[in-house]
């Protein structure tokens, strides 16, 4: 009897003692002990590396930008108030069977470009911008707001100069380039306000110089890809070294419409000649010497004219042309010592000059010998306004 229950209290044992083993090994590692999150640095460092070596693409990046910075400054926004003459259809019974017309004042606003060309506030512009303004007001690249007013203009070339009112400071003015120099392919830099929006630059090159397109009494235009719009008549085109190339004047619409950059200006030579005869003298003398010229065709400049390209066409009695002994058939081969091929080349040399300039021509009569002339300019009077 004793001996069975030493066997059952052996068993029980047994069982308690596994039962413990069995949960100390379902138990498993203990857990890891809760800790505070670390706080991270939640500022932002990008990294920028610093620039080695030589760059041609930031060389030129940098030209532009300083171009834009020299002449920003000279550059102006040209506001005008114009009233201009409307019809009006109106009834002239109650009942609404008749009608007539009247007349009635229209008030309109525009916008173009300018540039400061002298430090005293007189400005060039085109003359499109300030036709039938009856008030002007100029906004300098600093947003100061002058009025000015009209001082001439030049129908033919669609240029005008306008002087800023008030003489209480200086101006920062424009460093004139030379146009004539200027090479097709050459970067050129437009300025202006296109569709208000002030102080835009548009970077393109020079497409094409001696433009003609039928707009203007007379064009030598520089044609240009640098987008130019509504706004940016009257501003300037500039080189890469911040200096005056052109006077921004017109676009070619229809070109426009198809997405092609063309737009053209008028030379700084001739625009700055120009400015020059309205501030002296409030409108500007296009000279001659008496004398019109034209092109020979290519396949008769050898055979028939041994190589010159521009012959004497008609010279006028009573002129500087006629006193110099000019005749019709005379060949033209220098024009103050540059070779001409056309006769726009003639017209170019001479209407960069003024009234009372003197002009030095290379010309050869048949086969005789070449000579030098020298003649005066005179006023031209098909082309005075």
């Amino acid at each position: 009897m004793n001996r069975n229950r030493w066997i059952l209290a052996g068993f029980c044992g047994l069982m308690v003692f596994s039962a413990l083993i069995s949960g100390m090994l379902r138990r498993g590692p203990a857990p890891p002990a809760i800790t505070e999150p670390e706080e991270h640095d939640t500022r932002f460092a990008p990294r920028q590396r610093p620039i080695s070596g030589s760059n041609p693409a930031r060389q030129f990046s940098d030209a532009i930008a300083d171009a834009v910075e020299k002449v920003m400054p000279s550059v102006v926004v040209i506001r005008t108030e114009k009233v201009r003459a409307r019809e009006q259809r109106v009834p002239l019974d109650p009942f609404g069977f008749s009608y007539g017309v009247r007349v009635v004042p229209e008030q309109l606003e525009g916008e173009g470009s300018g540039v400061i060309i002298d430090e005293r506030g007189y400005i060039v512009t085109s003359w499109h911008v300030i036709d039938e303004a009856r008030q002007i007001e100029v906004v300098l690249n600093d947003g100061t707001k002058l009025p000015a007013t009209p001082v001439g203009r030049d129908t033919a070339s669609d240029l005008a100069v306008l002087k800023i009112k008030t003489e209480a400071m200086s101006y920062p003015a424009v460093e004139f380039g030379d146009s004539d120099i200027v090479r097709v392919g050459d970067v050129s830099i437009a300025i202006g306000s296109p569709f208000s929006l002030q102080s835009s630059v548009t970077v393109g090159h020079v497409s094409q110089k001696g433009r003609r397109v039928q707009i203007l009494p007379y064009e030598d235009f520089i044609q240009t890809d640098a987008a130019i719009n509504e706004g940016n008549s009257g501003g300037p085109l500039i080189d890469v070294d911040g200096r005056l190339i052109g006077i921004n004047a017109a676009i070619q619409t229809e070109a426009q419409k198809r997405g092609v950059g063309i737009a053209f200006a008028v030379p700084s030579n001739l625009a700055m000649v120009i400015a020059k005869s309205l501030i002296e003298t409030g409108r500007h003398e296009w000279p001659w010497v008496g004398a019109f010229f034209y092109t020979v065709e290519a396949p008769f400049r050898e055979s028939i004219f041994d190589g010159a390209s521009v012959v004497v066409s008609q010279v006028w009695d009573g002129t500087a042309a006629e006193r110099a002994g000019f005749q019709p058939g005379d060949l033209v081969l220098e024009v103050d010592g540059v070779k001409v091929k056309t006769k726009y080349d003639v017209d170019r040399i001479i209407f960069n000059h003024a009234v009372g300039d003197e002009v030095r021509f290379l010309v050869r009569r048949g086969k005789d010998r070449p000579s030098a002339v020298v003649l005066r300019l005179e006023e031209y009077p098909a082309l005075t306004p």
